[in-house]
């Protein structure tokens, strides 16, 4: 894995994906970014792969924790202070889904469940530290699609101290919300299309640059 990075606090610090079959997975993303990835022959791991990009760490690809959860992108936040960021949580009507735990000794991470049921990760790190590169084929954006957005909008307000800035998307559509920090644009936020089926919760959803969208 890699080395020591300074962790950006309660920004956008890591993304990696929990696959039923991660193998295939590590196949498909090698392919479509043309990502190098690396599985960990640590068992501590579990067979995490670290997915990199111009020799850049840009992403993890590993196996489910839980057989019973959907393969899903998740998103990790970074923190100075996972163990004050969990009480905060609580505090803010969030749920810690899992606390705070040691990653072997890359760092700790911790998983919280938002007001209104998004999971979203944290992540301090010791040895590894995020998100090397911002090249294309990296990460780019992460959205909320919350049912019942304007319960999700103060916990992150009072966890991470993010403002919001509002736009109008035209007759029809809810507006879009924009996460800031310190007046930077750092994600996205909007109430679920109304297509969405009626069993799919509220999420996090993970978008990555690319030179090329079309092909």
């Amino acid at each position: 894995m890699a080395q020591a990075m300074t962790t950006i606090a309660n920004k956008p610090a890591w993304v990696d994906i929990s696959s039923a079959d991660a193998e295939k997975s590590r196949n498909f993303y090698s392919k479509l970014f043309g990502w190098q990835v690396e599985v960990n022959p640590d068992p501590r791991y579990g067979g995490y792969g670290l997915a990199r990009t111009g020799g850049k760490d840009a992403a993890g690809i590993g196996p489910k924790m839980d057989p019973n959860s959907p393969t899903a992108w998740n998103l990790y936040i970074g923190t100075d202070d996972i163990e004050g960021l969990a009480r905060s949580v609580q505090t803010a009507g969030g749920t810690v889904a899992m606390a705070p735990f040691d990653v072997g000794d890359q760092g700790r991470m911790a998983v919280f469940q938002d007001p209104s049921g998004a999971y979203i990760s944290a992540w301090q790190g010791t040895r590894m530290g995020g998100f090397q590169t911002n090249a294309p084929n990296s990460f780019g954006w992460a959205e909320l699609n919350a049912r019942g957005v304007e319960k999700a909008l103060p916990f992150y307000q009072q966890v991470f101290g993010w403002g919001t800035r509002q736009s109008e998307m035209g007759e029809g559509q809810p507006p879009y919300i924009e996460f800031l920090l310190d007046g930077q644009s750092i994600a996205g936020a909007w109430e679920m299309n109304q297509m969405v089926p009626a069993e799919v919760p509220s999420y996090w959803q993970v978008y990555f640059t690319v030179e090329d969208v079309d092909a």
